[in-house]
């Protein structure tokens, strides 16, 4: 992410299926498609700036729910103009459900009691570009990756570059 990019409170990957989500960026990328600079992750909230109730309303609600699997259930496309990002579309348990909306509506900069959990493997691409991106994904990610583990919860804020772990 970068230092422009709003704080967020993030559930990381554990290591290996980060391993796997950067492999696809890696074979999307080799079919001539932009290069993923992301670090996978499943964003909760976000904020320019996150109040810190949030952030420790985050770290007593979220630890207690992980590591949670989240299967996935489809592919999305975010964005209505020239540039869209290509998500899986994620299913968590109702508790992890149930926290992250109520996160999201502390967050006075968030979108109310809210949730779209997702995994983004295309950041804004051109619109043009989103259908043939979408094929290459479904040829070069494994059929048997069916769902992702969320194993922690962290505070990202991209000025320091750093996570803080919930």
């Amino acid at each position: 992410m970068s230092s422009r990019s709003p704080e967020n409170i993030l559930l990381r990957l554990p290591d290996t299926e980060e391993e796997q989500v950067r492999g696809i960026f890696d074979a999307l990328e080799q079919r001539g498609f932009p290069r993923q600079h992301q670090r996978p992750h499943i964003s909760v909230t976000f904020a320019p700036r996150m109040r810190q109730s949030a952030v420790e309303s985050a770290a007593a609600l979220l630890p207690p729910l992980l590591p949670a699997r989240l299967d996935r259930v489809g592919t999305v496309v975010f964005g209505t103009k020239s540039k869209q990002t290509v998500a899986w579309l994620l299913e968590a348990p109702e508790a992890l459900e149930r926290a992250a909306r109520q996160l999201s509506a502390e967050n006075p900069n968030g979108r109310g009691e809210r949730w779209v959990p997702h995994l983004t493997l295309g950041l804004r691409l051109p619109k043009s570009m989103v259908p043939g991106y979408i094929g290459a994904l479904a040829e070069v990610t494994n059929p048997h990756l069916r769902a992702l583990t969320a194993d922690r919860a962290v505070y990202y804020r991209p000025t320091v570059g750093q996570d803080l772990q919930l």
